[in-house]
């Protein structure tokens, strides 16, 4: 598929990972880039919107970066995910250092292929699916991958980490 090589979709490449990538216009207007990518691609694809997943990058109470990987429809739980860290407390990492740490802008940050491999944190319900949709690595970008894979290729911990 052209111009959809980024980071993320090279460590798919190189790690030999069945997946595909899907992608819709991005409305640069619009800052619920999870909710867009839900409504774009849920329907036509035949997914729920809970298998499309959103990557936020969280801030550990030692101070270092971390990622939570959870359902866009959901919440985060800072307190869940820094538990699964194995942290006391965690906190929303700033705009800018979530994007100077990833090599990746906001609305497009992927678990995959960042520039500085981070702690990761998958919400449990992920293993739940057969396939599930993350940030390629670009506003309007999808990775369509086993859950299984993203969890073996960030290296990532599976735990409940949804609000509610």
């Amino acid at each position: 598929m052209a111009g959809t090589s980024t980071p993320a979709t090279q460590a798919l490449a190189k790690g030999k990972i069945a997946h595909r990538v899907h992608s819709y216009e991005h409305d640069s207007a619009n800052a619920s880039y999870g909710a867009e990518a839900v409504d774009a691609l849920a329907g036509q694809l035949g997914l729920e919107p809970a298998q499309i997943l959103k990557t936020l990058v969280i801030k550990t109470s030692d101070g270092k970066l971390a990622v939570a990987v959870l359902p866009v429809p959901e919440k985060l739980s800072l307190k869940a995910a820094a538990a699964a860290l194995g942290s006391s407390k965690a906190v929303m990492a700033e705009q800018a250092e979530a994007q100077r740490s990833t090599g990746y802008v906001l609305g497009g940050i992927s678990p995959l292929g960042q520039r500085k491999r981070l702690p990761t944190v998958i919400d449990a319900s992920a293993a739940n699916w057969g396939r599930v949709l993350c940030s390629a690595g670009r506003r309007g970008l999808e990775i369509d991958l086993d859950p299984a894979d993203l969890v073996r290729l960030t290296g990532a911990v599976l735990a409940p980490i949804t609000a509610g």
